[in-house]
């Protein structure tokens, strides 16, 4: 399974491989929600590839410059230390893709003019979103200080911190670093955050989540030294103490899992072929649109309400390419049930699979989804078995997934209260900040990131939630019962003016957006307290999760976007292209006629995305050219 080449290992180098045509014509397959699928196997819905890549030897594959890069690196040092001695703004093409791995991307201002406007963004590491006191004030400092003003609440349950110049580096991420956070592998091909129910209630089940996402995060750490040799001299920061199954688990090789003596035993040289995600949820939450990452945990409890093991779905993603019919979003397959002592063993052995047999000589096709895409659930549960060391049991029975958002005062469980702040696009500047700041530095409050970019205010004391409630109001932050249900339910990626991907606008457009919708409701009917859920990305990377959308806008050029229809309010099915290249000026012409034909159409209780799966596209699409020709006719 590895050979040396170039004087390092390296493992598992898939030869490219012809996709199904099945999936090259008309739209993507939707997987079945996971109800609609056999306990432990796989969605009648999956594609299949007609035979699975060959593997060939490693010193003659084809491998992309990235993965050169990773090759060559020291394990993420060279020539990262070496650009950042230099006195110019930016670091070379080498190092822009080794700063990932150590939670950091290379920006410009793209709407500065002439010289590049270089600076960096930086993304904390925040498994279930949990943010200390201290690192919160730190970040808010530190926007302030270096960033441009404001924080931003991420998708993934993280901090991004924007416009860091170069020679400020080191002195942010030494602070984030010295003030109990970290950054490291928040980006890069390797785990990034692991998501978990952010509320902190006082349950078994949500707590041990949470628990199993810490250790799941601290398994698939890097454990090089590089991080803290570039940013605090490699000085050893006081830090909890890491529990020994995670140690053990990541020591164990019975079954050929590691690199024996390598710095990094579980990632070698390479790393993985791409970015890796994982949640972890009880059964019934899906605040974390568990089926949209590469793996998805679920707790799973006995009638006395103990946590017993997990359910585990595998090979969930979002990013595609426009114009590349092969490249798509996928759900994740249920792969089988572990008990509680095996899920880090199991998880392992999935992430090992991964970085044996995923794709690296095209970065387009090397996440683990279209892994499972050429094999087949079937073929990947009986791979991963063989690093698991042993068979994975039928999945148990779980309830219906929801969509939970933890807004507003809610009791713990233990006494105290927990407040969830609505942040419209994860965006905190100007007053909110600062509210913000005084509240948690007065009452010396810990703090949760949600998967859907809000902010939760934990453990707080009954005598606070009178002067806490109007010290916000006087900020401007809506109580949740107050802002419209179409908000509640939204997200945006950044975009424009810092994402070099994006081609229009997101985070800046969705409000106006979202304005238009509500409008539009109006005009046909329907009431305030109905919703959809909305999703905007500025490109096709899916990183607001569009494609699990009610009605997803994905841009596909200056002021257009891709509409996509037919994902649920739970996010349990995945939403299909309806029509490309709609301008930001015509979205009333496409969604008025449909919302319209909801209304007047639609079975009792019947949501938006249910009611345009079973009507199917051909009649939706009927409609709306009638409307249009009405009213031309006009």
């Amino acid at each position: 399974m590895s050979a040396a080449v170039g004087g390092a290992d390296f493992h598992g180098f898939a030869g490219a491989a012809q996709l199904p045509r099945s999936r090259m014509l008309g739209r993507p397959v939707r997987v079945a929600p996971p109800g609609a699928s056999p306990a432990g196997g796989s969605s009648a819905a999956s594609i299949r590839a007609v035979s699975a890549p060959l593997k060939k030897d490693a010193s003659t594959v084809k491998r992309s410059k990235v993965e050169i890069i990773k090759e060559k690196s020291n394990f993420l040092r060279y020539p990262l230390n070496e650009e950042l001695e230099s006195e110019a703004p930016n670091v070379n093409d080498s190092a822009v893709q080794l700063i990932k791995f150590h939670g950091s991307y290379q920006q410009s201002d793209r709407e500065v003019r002439g010289q590049k406007n270089y600076s960096f963004m930086l993304r904390t590491k925040n498994p279930s979103g949990k943010v200390p006191n201290q690192t919160y004030l730190a970040m808010d400092t530190l926007a302030d200080e270096f960033g441009i003003g404001t924080l931003r609440l991420t998708t993934r349950q993280t901090f991004q911190l924007h416009g860091v110049l170069k020679k400020n580096l080191k002195t942010v991420i030494s602070t984030v670093i010295k003030n109990m956070g970290s950054t490291l592998g928040a980006c890069g091909d390797l785990n990034r955050n692991v998501l978990a129910p952010a509320a902190p209630y006082a349950r078994k089940d949500i707590q041990f989540a949470q628990e199993t996402a810490d250790n799941i995060a601290a398994l698939l750490a890097p454990q090089s030294g590089a991080y803290y040799d570039l940013w605090v001299d490699g000085e050893k920061i006081m830090s909890a103490e890491e529990p020994p199954e995670v140690t053990a688990a990541r020591n164990d090789n019975s079954y050929g899992t590691n690199f024996p003596d390598s710095p990094e035993p579980i990632y070698g040289t390479q790393y993985l072929p791409r970015k890796f995600k994982i949640a972890v949820t009880v059964g019934g939450d899906n605040s974390v649109d568990i089926l949209t990452n590469d793996i998805g945990v679920v707790v799973v409890s006995d009638d006395a309400g103990e946590p017993v093991g997990f359910n585990i779905y595998v090979g969930g993603g979002m990013g595609r390419t426009h114009r590349v019919e092969t490249t798509f979003p996928r759900l994740a397959d249920p792969l089988g049930y572990v008990p509680k002592e095996d899920i880090l063993y199991a998880i392992k052995a999935i992430v090992v699979t991964q970085r044996e047999n995923g794709r690296r000589d095209d970065r387009r096709y090397s996440r683990m989804k279209y892994l499972l895409d050429r094999w087949g659930i079937d073929k990947f549960r009986a791979e991963t078995e063989k690093y698991y060391g042993k068979k994975f049991e039928e999945f148990r029975p779980q309830p219906e997934w929801q969509f939970n958002s933890y807004l507003g005062w809610q009791e713990q469980g233990d006494g105290k209260l927990f407040y969830g702040v609505h942040v419209d696009n994860g965006r905190l500047g100007g007053q909110v900040k600062k509210t913000l700041r005084e509240i948690i530095e007065k009452y010396n409050l810990d703090v949760s990131i949600t998967p859907n970019q809000n902010l939760i205010l934990c453990g707080v004391e009954q005598a606070w939630k009178e002067p806490i409630t109007a010290a916000l109001a006087q900020a401007g932050l809506l109580e949740p019962k107050d802002v419209d249900l179409l908000n509640i339910t939204s997200m945006a990626c950044p975009a424009l003016p810092l994402c070099p991907l994006a081609q229009t606008e997101a985070e800046r457009g969705i409000l106006p957006i979202l304005k238009r919708i509500r409008a539009v409701f109006d005009k046909v009917g329907i009431k305030d307290e109905e919703s959809v859920v909305v999703r905007i990305t500025g490109c096709p990377n899916g990183c607001a999760r569009p494609y699990m959308a009610e009605v997803g806008f994905v841009g596909d050029g200056p002021n257009s976007y891709q509409i996509w229809l037919g994902g649920t309010p739970n996010q349990t099915t995945l939403a299909e292209t309806f029509m490309n290249k709609v301008k930001l000026q015509d979205i009333e012409k496409v969604l008025e006629p449909l919302f319209s034909y909801w209304h007047s159409t639609r079975q009792e209780g019947e949501s938006f995305g249910t009611f345009t799966n079973r009507m199917g596209f051909d009649q939706l699409k009927e409609v709306v050219n009638k409307w249009a020709e009405s009213a031309a006719a006009a």
